[in-house]
């Protein structure tokens, strides 16, 4: 019996020996295939629901340049009586002959430029870009993540934010990105930037959020900037920075390149500021912004010892504007602002860029510390500066003149001026006409003109009131 156990345990380990190693293999190979399976951290899955909001902007265009003036030694060769700038000459019309007489010259220079746009409403095509990447544009050419084009038209620009808002025309199966609240940002959240760098199409990078409320910079007239590490270049403009959900956080606008390159500093407008931008573009073909009628500058601690202030940050009232809406509201020189609804003001220009981004008629309630004890004062924004609109931005068939909305008590939309020549001045508009109505639809404001417009009618038959006279101008 004991030979034959030790002969039965010989065996076993013989066996043992022989199939052990290729289990254990077996083991060992099936633990690395589902190493492989498992897939590694990346942004991937969260790019592919973002990238086909963003495309790519080409722009044709034309701005006008002073041509060279003549110095006084020359001008008596090159004068109107000249023989280099008679017909036939090579000089004639050059910016040499047209700056004869001492004074610059205007010339037009045609342009390309390349930029980068976010979708932000698939069903009406609109794409929120930045004013300087559309700015003087003749020809608006968008290309999208599966590579189809499609010419676009100007709803909205915003010089002051360098903000514009274009339409794209006849455009199906499209994705809007989803925005985010600019508010809820973080120093340190990580940021994602996409766009068209110097016309290579899609490119991604990324970063964090390296401050937030940057102004002073002289970029724009409204700076409240997201500042991030992640690389923009050329061409970045009007591209989106997003969260790692992929939600808009901001317009990627600008960088801090003294050599011409990205050393890591790029600037972003805020997602909430294009949505109040933009909200207005659509509404009135431009930014009616409310004005609070306040001059002033940033707290600092001699202005808080000075004035007996408690605080470290803030807006100092340095002047009231009489008759505006903050002398309305019981604001004096001399406050310091330190809240407005609750949130603490980082700066005076941060404070100036959101009350630029809010439309007439907003309510908020400001912090005010006055005389060393604080109080709360509501205010209501009225109408600041009006800007004007290009109407071939509304309707082509009505190119060449400007337009903007009649004042709050009389409504309508004003013919500011007409070009000659233009399709406007040939369907009979003329300056001073009021717009009241487009195929017997009243019209109140641009808003309501571009939403008549938008349906593409085949004849136009605009209700005008000239003077005392009301008639109609026909256009088919």
């Amino acid at each position: 019996m004991k030979k034959t156990a030790l002969a039965l345990s010989a065996l076993a380990f013989s066996i043992g020996l022989t199939l052990g190693p290729v289990s254990f293999a077996s083991a060992a190979e099936s633990a690395s295939a589902s190493a492989i399976t498992q897939p590694l951290p990346s942004l991937a899955p969260m790019l592919e629901k973002v990238m086909p909001s963003v495309v790519s902007i080409n722009v044709e265009g034309s701005t006008t340049v002073n041509s060279l003036s003549m110095p006084p030694q020359f001008q008596q060769f090159f004068g109107d009586n000249s023989p280099f700038c008679q017909e036939g000459s090579p000089f004639l019309g050059s910016p040499i002959c047209q700056g004869a007489q001492g004074a610059p010259g205007k010339t037009k220079e045609a342009f390309r430029a390349l930029g980068s746009g976010v979708i932000i409403d698939a069903a009406k095509g609109y794409v929120v870009t930045n004013n300087h990447v559309v700015d003087n544009a003749s020809k608006i050419q968008v290309q999208l993540s599966d590579g189809r084009r499609f010419e676009a038209k100007v709803i909205g620009k915003d010089p002051r934010s360098d903000i514009a808002l274009i339409q794209v025309k006849e455009a199906k199966n499209l994705t809007a990105i989803k925005m985010a609240d600019s508010e809820q940002l973080r120093v340190g959240d990580y940021t994602v930037a996409i766009g068209n760098p110097y016309g290579l199409g899609e490119t991604v990078t990324s970063g964090i959020v390296s401050a937030l409320g940057r102004s002073g910079l002289n970029i724009e007239n409204y700076e409240n900037f997201i500042q991030t590490d992640a690389a923009i270049n050329r061409g970045n403009s009007g591209g989106a920075l997003v969260n790692l959900n992929g939600e808009l956080i901001g317009i990627n606008t600008a960088i801090l390149a003294p050599e011409g390159g990205n050393i890591g500093i790029g600037f972003a407008i805020p997602s909430n500021m294009v949505k109040n931008l933009t909200a207005q573009m659509v509404e009135y073909g431009q930014v009616k912004r409310g004005e609070l009628g306040i001059m002033g500058t940033e707290l600092n601690s001699d202005i808080a010892q000075a004035m007996n202030v408690d605080a470290q940050r803030g807006a100092f009232v340095s002047q009231v504007v009489p008759k505006s809406s903050a002398d309305k509201a019981g604001i004096k020189a001399g406050d310091v602002i330190v809240t407005m609804n609750g949130k603490a003001i980082s700066s005076f220009a941060s404070f100036r860029a959101e009350i630029g981004t809010l439309p007439i008629g907003s309510k908020m309630a400001l912090g005010i510390i006055r005389n060393g004890k604080p109080l709360t004062i509501d205010v209501i924004l009225e109408q600041g500066n009006q800007t004007h609109v290009e109407s071939g931005s509304i309707y082509t068939g009505i190119e060449g003149a400007e337009l903007s909305n009649n004042s709050a008590k009389e409504k309508g939309v004003k013919v500011d001026s007409v070009k000659a020549g233009s399709a406007a001045a040939r369907i009979g508009l003329k300056k001073g006409d009021l717009i009241l109505g487009v195929n017997q639809q009243p019209v109140e404001n641009l808003g309501e003109l571009r939403k008549i417009l938008d349906s593409k009618p085949t004849v136009l038959a605009l209700n005008i009131l000239r003077g005392d006279t009301s008639l109609y101008l026909l256009m088919r």
